[in-house]
């Protein structure tokens, strides 16, 4: 299918708000904030109006963040070892996408789950 001239590529959104984030990672507001106090590098900037906005880099590592905390079962100092681990090694970043990897599959299976059961809904 030929692109028009005139049609531009959406921009890439660049900056999340709290809510937005919330909803890309499944967790709630106040784990977020908890977790801005236990992890040094998550800072989100704040907006104008005093509102936190997240970049997508944060957002992979709170992708990380979760992942070492609820599939791995580290504590929350011992997520912060391994994160300081990685960041010497010079391994947080492919480490948070590897994050982001695992959240974006699980999404596909929930989703799959979703047709599957619709599809064995529809065969009744």
């Amino acid at each position: 299918m030929a692109t028009r001239a005139h049609e531009r590529p959406e921009p890439v959104q660049e900056f999340f708000s709290i809510g937005e984030v919330c909803e890309l990672t499944e967790l709630k507001p106040h784990v977020l904030r908890y977790w801005e106090s236990q992890f040094r590098f998550l800072s989100p900037a704040k907006n104008r109006s005093g509102n936190r906005v997240y970049s997508r880099r944060e957002i992979e590592l709170v992708l990380l963040v979760k992942h070492l905390l609820y599939d791995e079962k580290y504590t929350i100092d011992g997520a912060r070892q391994k994160l300081d681990e990685e960041r010497r090694n010079g391994g947080l970043k492919p480490a948070a996408r590897t994050g982001l990897d695992i959240e974006s599959i699980r999404l596909i299976e929930r989703e799959l789950k979703e047709v599957a059961a619709l599809l064995a809904g529809e065969k009744r």
